[in-house]
């Protein structure tokens, strides 16, 4: 019924246009079946237009949808119930003809007010949903607005429900002056309580979002994304141009350009909005997640008793570690999928092959076979595998975020979330690249502040929902540019350690090739750390560090034996709890090998870190620095 209405609303026939026939005549076209691309200007089948989800089949151009074609489109069939559809009028200024441009509205548009609330199920799974219609008064944010969406988000609050709002708006609405704007402060403070529990909100910016939605709800997802070329700002170009008397730059204020400088997390097609936001609500049902309770440490990984899921139980719930295994596996771990009961000793073997790597290391060192020297040569290979190998090899459903919110996304770090083994993880890496393009977009893995500050925006985010953190570490520093000091590099790395050390979710950091100084720290403050038996962990690099004591950075050879950078030398220290070891230098040849023991180990050390609480794990986290 939806469908038959909204199919109808788009093949109103565009009188402006009219396809022409050769020698100028007007070919027999019967009425409704054309529509003018607003984009691109080529007439196309409105059929086409409806069945590419309103996206011009021609130019890629999108169209503007409807409150409930969208809901259509997102929503489980038959599951969407609406919330507060009809709501009184009331002209809070007594403003001139505002009640007949709202029944105006009301009449053109057949809704009640300019955004549409509601419950539904997108992929099975529960959530509180609202879409914005930009044909009710341009979705201007008025009283009605931002009652409609605080008692949602209350609701929602109530229910321990996620939210998902597609905002759509020319900001606030001018008839209701003052009013208009104390619903920005209204939507926030309902949205900081539904995040204080613990609660998912997701943030989906459609063409135009402006104005006093833009500085509200609208920028405060917890994950926040958009349309393609979706226009989104605070002033609207037309008011930016008049002001500054300045022609704005090709791109200004799309969703490109907010992504590029790190405010939203990630342009997601039309077509794909489903399936993605289907599967980050997935994720963030806290199934599969070991219940953690100070007076009882005996939850059960294996069993799968203490596993809580606070929506509804999802399929994996009940199902052993090997099945989940079996039903999640794909690309690595189809080469060497094991059975439950192999799994203890899989890991207790591979562990010991750790604990005597330190030894063997050590008399190779002493036989001369390999220096330290040789080892930082060996972390800094071209061939080497990067942060997002070990990404795609050991984790399933890898979304990535991106920026900071402040000022941009830095290539050098990336992250988002993931499944592990049927349970979500939220992953970072220091990221170099894998040619010389690639290595210029990502800085050859020089984090900049904008980097430290989304990779401790993704931990935040992973603490308020449960999930534990897992870093991987490849960098020769932090970036020393001129730029980065005027964004307070030593701002970005302080706050990092800062509010690491108090995370009260399990911290994993795995350096899988350089590490050096702070810059690597930053991402390094967890409850153990491991580095690959080729890896190096450093206060500086050999050559800096020679140039200071010796004088010399030729003499890098010398520095890199005495400071005391190998995996080998750091767990004799106690710097370290494990490394991974590398039967051949660390290559895509033989990747999956890695993957194969940090995916035993990482098991491992959930099953050894998820039963404690999260005051607890900070603890130890704050202990095992103590004692260095």
């Amino acid at each position: 019924m939806l469908r038959n209405m909204f199919k109808k609303t788009y093949t109103t026939i565009d009188t402006k246009y009219k396809p022409q026939a050769k020698g100028g005549e007007e070919p027999s076209i019967p009425q409704g079946l054309w529509r003018k691309c607003n984009k691109c200007g080529q007439p196309i089948y409105v059929e086409d237009v409806v069945n590419n989800y309103y996206v011009c089949p021609k130019c890629g151009g999108y169209f503007r949808v409807h409150a409930y074609r969208r809901i259509e489109m997102l929503v489980d069939e038959g599951t969407f119930e609406e919330w507060n559809k009809e709501v009184p009028f009331s002209n809070p200024l007594n403003f001139p003809n505002y009640e007949k441009k709202v029944t105006a509205a009301r009449e053109k548009t057949k809704l009640n007010e300019a955004i549409v609330i509601g419950k539904g199920m997108i992929e099975g799974n529960p959530a509180v949903v609202g879409v914005c219609d930009a044909r009710f008064i341009m979705s201007s944010m008025g009283h009605v607005v931002g009652e409609k969406i605080t008692e949602a988000v209350e609701q929602a609050t109530r229910e321990k429900l996620p939210v998902i709002i597609f905002a759509c708006s020319g900001g606030a609405r001018m008839q209701e002056g003052i009013v208009s704007l104390m619903q920005m402060a209204k939507t926030s403070a309902a949205l900081k309580r539904h995040h204080e529990a613990g609660q998912l909100f997701i943030s989906v910016f459609t063409d135009p979002t402006t104005g006093g939605v833009t500085a509200s709800f609208a920028m405060l997802g917890d994950i926040i994304l958009a349309e393609p070329h979706a226009l989104i700002g605070f002033a609207g170009p037309r008011v930016i141009e008049q002001t500054i008397g300045q022609k704005l730059p090709e791109g200004f204020q799309r969703a490109e350009f907010l992504l590029e400088h790190g405010f939203i997390d990630k342009i997601v097609e039309r077509k794909d909005q489903k399936r993605v936001i289907g599967q980050i609500l997935y994720m963030h049902r806290n199934h599969d997640m070991v219940e953690r309770k100070p007076e009882d440490g005996s939850r059960d990984m294996e069993s799968g008793e203490g596993v809580t899921n606070q929506n509804a139980s999802a399929p994996e719930k009940s199902d052993s570690r090997a099945a989940r295994r079996e039903k999640a596996e794909g690309g690595f771990f189809g080469r060497f999928s094991r059975s439950e009961k192999t799994d203890s000793a899989s890991a207790k073997k591979h562990t010991k092959r750790g604990d005597k790597a330190s030894e063997k290391m050590q008399k190779a060192d002493d036989a001369g076979a390999k220096t330290a020297w040789d080892t930082v040569l060996l972390s800094r290979r071209t061939d080497r595998p990067v942060a997002m190998d070990y990404i795609d090899g050991l984790f399933d459903e890898f979304i990535e975020f991106h920026g900071d919110r402040y000022f941009k996304d830095d290539g050098a770090i990336v992250g988002g979330i993931a499944m592990f083994h049927g349970m979500p993880v939220t992953v970072i890496g220091q990221q170099k690249g894998r040619n010389t393009k690639d290595n210029i977009k990502r800085n050859f893995g020089m984090p900049s502040p904008d980097g430290y500050r989304k990779a401790l925006r993704l931990m935040k985010q992973a603490e308020t929902f449960g999930r534990p953190i897992i870093c991987f570490v490849d960098t020769p520093g932090a970036y020393c540019g001129m730029d980065a000091e005027e964004r307070g590099q030593g701002e970005a790395i302080a706050r990092n350690l800062f509010e690491m050390s108090d995370l009260k979710v399990p911290v994993l950091s795995i350096v899988i090739g350089e590490a050096g100084s702070g810059g690597a720290l930053a991402i390094a403050v967890a409850n153990e750390v491991w580095m690959l038996e080729n890896s190096t962990y450093s206060i500086l690099s050999p050559e800096g560090f020679a140039s200071i004591l010796y004088k010399d950075s030729k003499k890098a050879p010398e520095a890199a034996k005495v400071m005391k950078i190998t995996a080998a030398d750091l767990k004799d220290l106690d710097i370290i709890e494990r490394i991974v070891p590398e039967e051949e230098p660390a290559s895509m040849d033989n990747l999956y090998r890695l993957v194969e023991y940090m995916d035993r180990a990482i098991i491992e050390f959930f099953e050894t870190y998820l039963p404690m609480s999260g005051e607890a794990l900070a603890e130890q986290r704050y202990e095992r620095f103590r004692r260095m």
